[in-house]
Formats: C-alpha cells, structure tokens, sequence
C-alpha cells in the first residue's frame, strides 16, 4: 500500500487534504517558515470533522534544530499537550552543535511519546542536517523512533534520491523512510518506483491572499504583496 502525507498549516489546510483523499497528514502552523508547532486549536478541529491520521510538528521556531533547555522543555509540554488533545503522533527533531542526534533530549520526547498508546515517533528532517546520515540513521533506530522524513540531505529529494534509495535497500526493515520536499504528481510515481519507498510527503502548496496584509504602507508580507 502507498501512501502520500500532506503537509498541513492549518485546519483549513486538513479539511482540504481529507475531502482530496489523504489518509494522514502532518498538522504545522507557519509552513513558510519550514512548519512550526500548530495550535491545539486546529489540532481539535482537524479531529473532530475528519478521520485523518493527524502527526503534529513539535517546533518551537525557525532556523536549525539546536535547542536551548528552555525550548526543550516548552517542547515537550506542547507534545503531551497535543498528544493530549488527539495527535496520532509527533514529528520532532533535535541535533548537538556538530550535526549529531541530541539523544538525551531525544530520549526526553520518546519517553512523552511511549507513554500514549499507539502513538508514533517521528524524526523530521532535522536528519538532512546531520553530520553522517548512516550514524544518525542508526541513532534514531536504536532510540526507537517509527520514521525518518527526509529528503536524502539535499534541498529536493529528487536531488537526493540516491541517499534515499539507499537508506531504503539498508533499513527499511527496520525504520520507516518517508521522503519530502518536492514531491508533486508530477514525480512521486516514478520517483517511489525507483526508490523503492511506499510513502511520500506533500505540500501540494498554494498561496492565500489576504487583502489586508499590506495597507497604508504597512506590510506583513512574506511572499507578494498580500
């Protein structure tokens, strides 16, 4: 069986994505930024109104993944907090200052994760930042974690199709590869019959368009105008 994530903003964003098919999504707030913890708010409503597979980000912020004590333990409050309210899951990520897997907080967020039933332990791709994929491949396995979402360390997982074909020949009996970054229905059928993965991970992404985002010389604007 395949299957395709969507990467979702928002609640709006998961009504899209169920009424298109998707099965399982990954629930973020501010994709712009590479997604961030969403609210608990979307979290709820996304559970009530569909019977999607809902893996929430755990991000406290933009930039890399090297997180002081103070946002790890803001981390894994918004974890239980989600996990609380119905998440199937939590995709989360944390790296040393030299590229390696954080395993003591690591361990941290595995241990909130382990204590609901059922739920699975996603590692984000923090991976594509890590200073040898082989060891922190292997890290994350020994950790116990279900999947690594990846896009074989290069901007595009079409760039790094081969380190993905490679992790998948390697491991895939032992931990699930999920690739993201670029992948459309233009690629992903090729692209997962060349691999061997049986999953993908989308954005399918649009802009909105906000008419009040830049007003009398004031701009909250990220991509255009509005």
């Amino acid at each position: 069986m395949r299957v395709i994530e969507i990467c979702c903003g928002s609640y709006e964003d998961c009504l899209a994505a169920y009424k298109g098919g998707a099965k399982r999504v990954e629930l973020n707030s501010a994709l712009h930024l590479g997604g961030l913890t969403p609210s608990l708010g979307s979290l709820i409503k996304s559970k009530q109104n569909t019977d999607l597979k809902i893996i929430t980000m755990v991000r406290p912020r933009s930039a890399g993944f090297c997180y002081s004590n103070e946002e790890i333990e803001v981390m894994l409050v918004d974890a239980k907090a989600l996990l609380d309210h119905g998440a199937d899951g939590i995709a989360f990520g944390f790296l040393d200052q030299d590229g390696t897997i954080d395993v003591t907080s690591t361990k941290r967020m595995m241990s909130v994760i382990r204590s609901y039933p059922n739920a699975e332990a996603v590692f984000h791709r923090a991976f594509d930042c890590t200073a040898n994929p082989y060891e922190a491949i292997e890290t994350c396995i020994e950790l116990g974690i279900d999947r690594i979402l990846t896009s074989g360390q290069e901007a595009k997982a079409i760039d790094g199709k081969a380190l993905i074909k490679e992790l998948v020949l390697k491991y895939s009996d032992k931990i699930e590869i999920l690739p993201g970054s670029g992948m459309n229905d233009t690629n992903a059928v090729a692209f997962m019959n060349e691999t061997g993965v049986n999953q993908i991970h989308s954005s399918c992404k649009d802009w909105k368009i906000d008419p009040t985002t830049t007003m009398n010389g004031v701009s909250y604007a990220y991509h255009n105008e509005n």
